[in-house]
């Protein structure tokens, strides 16, 4: 199945969120707990960490480019050689995010 990693949120007066570093390019797995990516707001960082095991597939916000909260990061999946296919219609990618 294919997956969007989206701006978590809510967030307390945060409406956007900046990529600091994405931990992996296109093909690394995840295991539940592992860093997937750290974002930060004018005022905090945001590490988020996949809640389950998955492949990252395409990175559709480059580090230290701006996004919205609730729009998609990227496209990950539960295998590497699935099809991509209509990403619009994927389903949210379980995540853990801590405000520091």
């Amino acid at each position: 199945m294919i997956y969007q990693l989206a701006v978590p949120g809510p967030i307390e007066d945060v409406e956007e969120l900046r990529v600091l570093e994405w931990h992996g390019e296109p093909g690394h797995v995840y295991d539940a707990g592992a860093m997937i990516v750290e974002l930060e707001t004018h005022k905090a960082v945001v590490e988020v960490r996949a809640a389950r095991r998955g492949v990252l597939r395409q990175i559709l916000c480059a580090a230290g480019n701006w996004e919205q909260v609730g729009r998609p990061l990227a496209l990950l999946s539960d295998d590497p050689g699935e099809p991509l296919g209509d990403a619009a219609a994927s389903a949210p990618f379980q995540v853990a995010f801590e405000v520091t």
